[in-house]
């Protein structure tokens, strides 16, 4: 077990001020790579060295499966073996079913596997003709709704986009039928685990008491993720008391849309007037020209924090020299294939100059993006691994449409190409123009015009059964490679990652920010976005664009390229400065 000095001399000045308040509120505003994790388990080991922390009393909260087992690992390895470190969901769903039996009897009802089959039943009892996509779609309002607190009644008069297609009273139709199909079946969903938990220890005195006497110590990291249901429960398991510690950076509050609010974290000196707050500012991770671009991108923002690169430090916390980086670099080509492969190009290089392919990552803002990018690392014998998505041809509306496709190419011949597979993803729900606003409706519909830009991109002449054949070659190639590869992932997957290298692609207006991002609120959630992709890279970082999307449609720029202060040309494929 590391000694109490020893786990304060890891620790930079910031971290070790953190790491040394124990007692009472302590909010640690910690910006990208600053070693937040770091800071989080020396601070409870360090609180368990001394004496002031019983292992078993501490209670740490994330929002990932795999950050809390990055914190237990982390924690044992400190000698604070014992802690529960735990997911929101994890905790709450511990603490039911122990107190299941004794509230109520029995055993805690099993949990819904998938809403979207239970809205199918749902939608079939109010006989509602609805798609896959827009079950998906109802399924994340029904996990809006309840994580942020509200009655069916509060939830129709919030003014909420409504699902493509369906009306606010079907909607709520199918809200108040899915939960009484529930009721029905003797099931609860994952948002019903956290409503339970909250009830119980509000409603049973004895339940409090129980979990008070076992919890007394808090930590709460990405904090400014927390949404009000998670609030509440958070401040039923402190019950008054006042030690806790939130770790957060507003700057990378991505989750707003599925009921994220980052007041919580910037109003915690308000709150608690007494609180010690600590900014953790220096970057350990990245090179100076990409903290720069970062702070640039953020500048004026709330609760935005300044970041300034500091010395490079290994996993033990030795000081070493940076190598030199060059400069953020900016890439405009002619339409998306050509960026793609413009990337693989690149990405050829730095292999070629000695950066490990596992250290090399291509980012993106939706799924359907990494289609072209498929096609171009594949082109250029790169190996590559689809991280935190489905690959494309896994989607399951890809895999109707090719299905669909091929058994039409058996009978259809003679009719120009475009409208045989128009025709085709027609029937499926694509159409010439998008849906307004986003979720599970406009991401099919982006995978199948995906498709039709496959369309526009085959050889003139090309028979509508040598197209499909074409693709079924795509599909059986996209295998999972087992060596060393290339990571592609959305840039919601990407959060609390890190790569030596990254691209981030589709830097223009209608991809970052979205096209359905209508309001300042939304093209802000679209700006820290962009921060999250950005400082996910070490030393290189590669901006690009394209002047034309898959179905041959004109964009600009993104808006944020111009806040970069980098300067976009018309030679495709020339670097911005």
């Amino acid at each position: 077990m590391s000694s109490p000095a020893e786990l304060l001399a890891g620790l930079d000045p910031d971290q070790a001020v953190a790491a040394e308040a124990l007692r009472g509120p302590v909010c640690m505003l910690a910006g990208a790579g600053t070693g937040k994790t770091r800071a989080i388990t020396h601070r409870i080991a360090y609180g368990v060295a001394t004496g002031t922390y019983t292992a078993s009393r501490v209670m740490a909260l994330t929002f990932t499966s795999r950050a809390a087992a990055e914190l237990r690992g982390r924690l044992r390895a400190l000698g604070a073996e014992g802690v529960s470190a735990r997911t929101f969901h994890a905790s709450a769903l511990s603490q039911l079913n122990f107190f299941w039996p004794q509230v109520v009897g029995g055993q805690v009802p099993a949990l819904v596997e998938s809403k979207g089959r239970v809205l199918g039943h749902a939608a079939e009892r109010l006989r509602l003709r609805v798609d896959t996509a827009t079950l998906r779609d109802v399924a994340g309002e029904i996990e809006w709704r309840k994580v942020s607190g509200l009655t069916l009644e509060q939830y129709a008069a919030s003014n909420r986009p409504l699902p493509a297609k369906l009306s606010l009273e079907q909607v709520v139709s199918l809200q108040e039928t899915y939960e009484q199909l529930k009721d029905e079946r003797r099931r609860i969903d994952f948002e019903d685990v956290l409503l339970a938990c909250a009830g119980m220890i509000e409603t049973e005195p004895a339940v409090a008491m129980q979990v008070h006497e076992q919890y007394r110590f808090f930590v709460v990291d990405e904090y400014q993720d927390v949404s009000p249901l998670q609030h509440r429960l958070l401040e039923l398991w402190l019950g008054g008391r006042r030690d806790v510690c939130v770790v957060g950076d507003a700057s990378q509050t991505i989750y707003s849309f599925a009921g994220a609010r980052s007041d919580y974290l910037l109003d915690f000196p308000t709150r608690y007037h007494d609180a010690t707050v600590v900014r953790l500012e220096r970057n350990y991770r990245s090179a100076p020209p990409v903290v720069a671009a970062a702070n640039t991108l953020m500048r004026g923002r709330p609760g935005a924090l300044h970041l300034s690169a500091a010395t490079a430090r290994d996993d033990e916390g030795t000081q070493t020299a940076r190598p030199e980086t060059p400069a953020v670099g900016l890439r405009q080509y002619p339409n998306e294939l050509s960026e793609a492969r413009g990337v693989a190009s690149e990405i050829l290089v730095q292999l070629q100059a000695g950066v490990p392919a596992s250290e090399i990552a291509v980012l993106y803002r939706i799924n359907v993006q990494a289609a072209a990018l498929e096609t171009a690392l594949g082109e250029a014998g790169i190996p590559y691994v689809m991280h935190g998505s489905k690959r494309f041809f896994e989607l399951p509306e890809v895999r109707q449409a090719l299905l669909q496709l091929r058994a039409a190419s058996v009978s259809i011949s003679g009719e120009p190409l475009f409208k045989s597979v128009s025709d085709v993803l027609r029937s499926l729900g694509w159409s010439q123009d998008p849906p307004d606003g986003g979720g599970a409706v406009r991401d099919r519909w982006e995978s199948l015009n995906a498709i039709m830009g496959l369309v526009d991109q085959a050889p003139e002449g090309t028979s509508f059964r040598a197209f499909t054949d074409e693709l079924q070659l795509r599909q059986a190639a996209q295998h999972e490679p087992t060596v060393e590869a290339v990571t592609l992932a959305t840039l919601h997957s990407a959060k609390g990652l890190e790569w030596e290298a990254v691209h981030l692609i589709g830097l223009s207006e209608g991809y970052l920010p979205i096209s359905y991002a209508k309001h300042f609120e939304q093209a802000d959630e679209e700006r820290r976005l962009l921060y999250v992709g950005i400082t996910r890279a070490k030393r290189l970082l590669n901006l690009s664009w394209s002047e034309t999307q898959q179905r041959g449609g004109r964009r600009e720029p993104s808006r944020f390229l111009a806040e970069l202060g980098m300067r976009t040309s018309s030679a495709p494929g020339r670097r911005g400065a």
